[in-house]
């Protein structure tokens, strides 16, 4: 079995099929065995896991899922990397690689099939330009999902963990504080990816919550409710809901919803506390 934690372990299989990295998918491989194994031990993962991994790429980290996973499902977009996994992988009876894009993949029917319903852990080193997607995707999916220790970004982790009144405080960070609890498990050099990335990553880890921490009648809508109210950051609140048409408000009913919760008219969505937005939104509901 290749050994890929190396950057002449890598190399060497990526010569070897004549492997270019494609910009579109945004391919950084780990080569840091160090990594690795934190990523592996703050997933916390144990022989009773199944294991969702997104983006395996030629493998590396899913060697080490397949050594501590009872199962492991690696869904992979790019498929010139599908026979690679086949060499790659060909030790492991306990891993199935899917050939799909992660966003329209139904994850209840994986999570039915290799595990029969039961709660699965996520692990991934998430492409840079799609985590936002992802991890909103994860969390609204309705999947049972346990926990996703996910490499991203270092800027984006920050943005996770900041507060109402941040600059970086937006719909992930609300999402995040609605679904999960949020542990740093590891920050990471761009010495430890092959190509080296531009920006530091972090690994963290996003615990699902059994109950949210606030009460609201339906959170999908609450979450559209926050992606409108950030979709132009520099305009009000009143303006970004009522230019969102899908929502059919007009600015006398939002004023008079703000009002009624103690709110100037003239006040932006960075501004709102998750509970707040889940107070807007029930009232919106109630009409």
């Amino acid at each position: 079995m290749p050994t890929l934690d190396s950057i002449s372990g890598t190399l060497r299989i990526l010569d070897k099929y004549d492997f270019s990295f494609q910009k579109r998918y945004g391919q950084n491989f780990l080569i840091d065995a160090n990594i690795l194994n934190k990523i592996v031990e703050g997933a916390g993962i144990t022989k009773e896991d199944t294991v969702l991994e997104i983006g395996p790429g030629i493998g590396t980290l899913t060697q080490y899922l397949c050594e501590s996973a009872r199962k492991v499902i690696a869904i992979e977009i790019d498929k010139a990397l599908i026979p690679i996994l086949g060499e790659t992988l060909s030790s492991y009876d306990n891993v199935t690689v899917i050939n799909e894009d992660i966003l329209k993949t139904d994850l209840n029917a994986v999570a039915s099939k290799y595990n029969e319903g039961r709660p699965i852990k996520v692990v991934a080193n998430l492409p840079y330009y799609i985590t936002t997607p992802i991890i909103m995707g994860l969390f609204e999916s309705d999947a049972p999902i346990k926990s996703m220790t996910v490499m991203i970004q270092k800027e984006v982790a920050d943005r996770i963990k900041t507060g109402p009144g941040s600059k970086d405080y937006g719909a992930l960070s609300l999402a995040v504080q609605f679904y999960s609890v949020p542990e740093v498990i590891a920050n990471v050099s761009p010495e430890c990816f092959i190509p080296k990335p531009n920006v530091g990553s972090t690994v963290i880890r996003l615990t699902r919550y059994e109950k949210p921490p606030v009460n609201v009648r339906d959170d999908r809508f609450m979450f559209r409710v926050i992606r409108a109210a950030f979709s132009q950051r520099r305009k009000t609140l009143v303006n970004c809901l009522t230019s969102d048409s899908g929502l059919d408000l007009n600015r006398n009913e939002v004023a008079d919803y703000l009002n009624r919760m103690g709110l100037r008219s003239d006040i932006r969505g960075e501004k709102l506390t998750l509970s707040q937005y889940a107070e807007l939104s029930d009232l919106i509901l109630d009409r």
